[in-house]
């Protein structure tokens, strides 16, 4: 696959991603080199990483818990305690080996430690290759409430291998398919069309798939890097399926669902509003509704639950002047955004994706 440059960082894949990181090291005289891991990229990850690093530099590891209940400023405190345990300073690198949660806090980490030092992303799950790694967002959540703290800031370089997809358990596949699916929603039907019948390509199709939909979110994200406009369109199904993860993420009594499981969810039902709102065509509402039930499930929520995710709402970082803003669609490749909904047609939207 051929290498993606910004003006802010460069995309590099597969083989490529170690002969630039190589050359990138060697040439830059970094004091100090941390890779910061979650328990779980420690264990599979971390040994093929560094077995391709070509450097004399000794290198600290920094490890923290895995799974989206860490991701917040308690972790990000308990790494700064470690940088500067072990000497990091403003001319250190931090590379973020992991998921959706390292890439995320790691960014977030780097671009306030000493007021910012360099960092790189090498995402190993498909959400983040696809979207957390991409594009600047850095951050952490505010107890189970998602990514109320954070700062815009693109890191050196994003490397993705995605010889890391095989250590990926099929929940987390699933889940960074989500973003994909969305790429399609929000830019390019024939994509769309391309990602929903997934029993037509193979493992060796997915890395082109991975390509195409990383190209989708950096036009986005170059085009308006600060969310003013067009990168509001990448929220679509997140001002509801953020709430649910936050929502099942607080209840002892459901089941925790990944990012990209409850985002499926929010498109489903940011679909059925963009129906009644917008005009979005009805037959293509049921083959999105089909698509995503087809690879998600159901999951089971009741009208207590439905309100308890709408009291949420309120805290989604999209809102201005205490308006909920969605981005709905009028047809496939066609949003709008800052859109207003009023909760009996939120209520109606949960009803259809039970049904």
């Amino acid at each position: 696959m051929e290498s993606i440059i910004t003006k802010d960082y460069a995309i590099y894949f597969n083989s490529t991603c170690y002969n630039k990181l190589n050359t990138y090291i060697n040439e830059s005289n970094f004091s100090k080199i941390f890779v910061l891991v979650d328990t779980n990229t420690h264990k599979h990850c971390l040994s093929p990483f560094l077995a391709k690093l070509n450097t004399s530099q000794n290198i600290e590891i920094i490890e923290i818990e895995a799974g989206e209940i860490n991701k917040t400023i308690d972790t990000c405190v308990g790494v700064w305690n470690a940088l500067s345990d072990l000497d990091g300073d403003r001319k250190s690198l931090l590379i973020n080996l992991g998921g959706g949660v390292v890439t995320d806090l790691g960014g977030f980490v780097a671009s306030c430690f000493k007021r910012g030092i360099n960092f790189i992303n090498v995402p190993t799950s498909l959400l983040a290759m696809v979207d957390a790694s991409i594009g600047g967002k850095t951050g952490v959540d505010l107890g189970t409430l998602k990514n109320q703290i954070g700062v815009i800031n693109c890191g050196d370089m994003v490397l993705v291998d995605t010889e890391f997809l095989e250590t990926l358990p099929q929940n987390e596949m699933r889940s960074g398919l989500a973003e994909m699916l969305k790429h399609g929603l929000i830019q390019d039907e024939t994509y769309w069309h391309k990602m929903s019948d997934l029993s037509k390509f193979t493992l060796e199709d997915l890395d082109q798939l991975i390509y195409e939909s990383i190209i989708i979110k950096k036009n986005v994200v170059t085009e308006d890097p600060n969310e003013n406009g067009l990168r509001k369109t990448l929220n679509y199904g997140h001002t509801l399926g953020h709430a649910i993860e936050s929502y099942c993420l607080s209840n002892d009594k459901k089941e925790t669902l990944l990012h990209g499981e409850a985002i499926a969810i929010g498109m489903v039902l940011a679909t059925y509003i963009s129906h009644k709102k917008c005009g979005f065509p009805h037959e293509k509402l049921e083959n999105i509704k089909a698509t995503i039930r087809n690879i998600y499930g159901l999951v089971e929520l009741t009208n207590d639950d439905y309100l308890a995710v709408i009291e949420l709402l309120k805290f989604d970082k999209k809102n201005t002047h205490g308006n909920i803003n969605f981005v709905l669609l009028e047809d496939i490749g066609k949003s709008k955004i800052d859109c207003k909904v009023e909760n009996a047609l939120i209520m109606e939207a949960f009803d259809y994706y039970k049904a």
